[in-house]
């Protein structure tokens, strides 16, 4: 069964992952292994696929140990505050995003103009700059040409081509890709090569905040400068 099933709840990759975070892959898997604290749900084929609030613990655990505990007592901290959810995170680890947006460029490939529409409101409302594609036949000369930091695509673009366009731009870019569709295929997506799915209808705080995830720019995810 699908992770996603059931829910809007986005999914993250591994690979992903890593990168928002700067902790290894092999590192993330031995954690799971060893601590089982952060144990991600499984595609079909087995692929990892971590929710936000996963990624939310991953990230309570780097800062533990970059606080100065070993990763056994950061996993231990973590266990006991989700046995405790009453606590709350600290204001101050929600620090609100100071990086401007309007020099970051998306490219936004949706079969849908009214969802295009809906999409490309709120990503100009944050200040990302935005283009739209409404067929994917032009995607690898927009990639080539403007070089767009995120490619956020409607898997069933051009009659169902969104998983093959994604394999497509994986084999020749590392461009973040963010697959959204109204199907629950969110392994699908991580095997196609995209970082993050998201199942439509978008609620627009979520797609913004998945959206920051993959650009390093979400308050939830910056590392906290280290106490002097």
């Amino acid at each position: 069964m699908d992770v996603a099933s059931g829910d809007r709840a986005g999914v993250y990759s591994i690979g992903a992952v890593a990168r928002m975070l700067d902790i290894p892959a092999p590192t993330l898997r031995a954690w799971e292994d060893r601590y089982a604290q952060v144990v991600p749900g499984r595609g079909p084929g087995g692929q990892r696929l971590y929710s936000r609030d996963e990624v939310e613990q991953l990230r309570f655990v780097r800062e533990q140990i970059h606080a100065g505990l070993q990763p056994a007592d950061a996993h231990r901290v973590l266990a006991e505050r989700l046995q405790h959810p009453a606590v709350g995170v600290d204001a101050a680890e929600r620090v609100t995003v100071d990086q401007a947006n309007g020099g970051v460029s998306i490219l936004l490939v949706e079969r849908d103009p009214y969802a295009a529409e809906f999409a490309e409101y709120f990503l100009r409302t944050e200040g990302y700059n935005c283009s739209v594609l409404l067929d994917s036949g032009e995607i690898q000369r927009v990639l080539h040409d403007r070089q767009p930091q995120l490619l956020v695509i409607d898997l069933m673009i051009s009659g169902g081509a969104g998983l093959a366009v994604c394999r497509a731009i994986r084999e020749r870019s590392s461009i973040p890709i963010l697959a959204v569709c109204a199907l629950a295929v969110s392994d699908a997506a991580v095997d196609a090569g995209a970082d993050a799915f998201l199942k439509k209808p978008l609620e627009p705080l979520q797609f913004v905040s998945t959206v920051r995830d993959l650009l390093g720019t979400s308050a939830y995810l910056r590392r906290r400068a280290p106490h002097p």
